[in-house]
């Protein structure tokens, strides 16, 4: 597995890479924006916000657009907005300085697992009624249009299509779609299936009180 840390502060960088090759990972450090964005495609990128020709938040937003590869963020900011904005923009996990290796390297393998074990039925279509999922190419339309979604928002998507009228509930979803070890605020959760609201349909995905988010089944009759 190929990682790519992006880091400028060679006091931590230098360490970082050191453990994660002793972890048995391949290692590409860019010490800058300019190189991360220009970098060889990694299977996992640990972004720092803190770079010194861009921000962080943008580093991680460009990257998402021209990539799905998984993205965990480092920082020492740690305020809830922080981690909700860099979530949004299509981080995976947010880490915050201080933090431990082992840590770290726990989360690299869940990320990895979750992964592998999302869309266990790859190669099957997900349609219910305007909405088209094609699990192949992980591509997503709605009334006909393609909707650009993260990687997190998709497999947020398609863990509710797989039993359209099914409700799932936060520890459910977050256990399956983020990680059964979760560690971070499950206010990111909402932040995602609003998200969803806003580009697929406000309708499309039912809040459950207390419980968690059903998919609405087209099929099911109203009343």
């Amino acid at each position: 597995m190929r990682i790519l840390v992006v880091e400028d502060d060679a006091s931590i960088a230098e360490p970082l890479r050191e453990g994660l090759l002793r972890g048995g990972f391949e290692v590409d450090l860019a010490t800058n924006a300019a190189e991360a964005l220009q970098a060889t495609p990694a299977d996992l990128v640990l972004l720092d916000l803190g770079l010194p020709d861009l921000d962080g938040n943008v580093v991680c937003q460009r990257l998402r657009e021209k990539s799905d590869v998984p993205i965990i963020v480092v920082s020492a900011r740690g305020e809830e907005i922080d981690r909700v904005l860099l979530l949004e923009l299509g981080a995976d996990d947010y880490v915050v300085k201080p933090f431990g290796l082992r840590e770290l390297i726990a989360r690299i393998h869940a990320i990895s697992r979750r992964a592998r074990a999302l869309d266990p039925r790859p190669n099957q279509d997900l349609t219910l009624g305007s909405l088209h999922i094609n699990q192949r190419t992980r591509e997503v339309l709605f009334d006909g249009r393609t909707i650009e979604l993260t990687p997190r928002e998709y497999d947020l998507l398609v863990y509710l299509a797989q039993e359209p009228g099914t409700v799932r509930t936060r520890d459910e979803i977050i256990r399956s779609v983020w990680d059964e070890h979760w560690w971070g605020p499950t206010k990111t959760l909402d932040v995602h299936i609003a998200s969803l609201r806003k580009k697929l349909s406000a309708e499309l995905i039912q809040t459950v009180r207390s419980v968690g988010y059903r998919l609405l089944d087209p099929t099911e009759p109203t009343t």
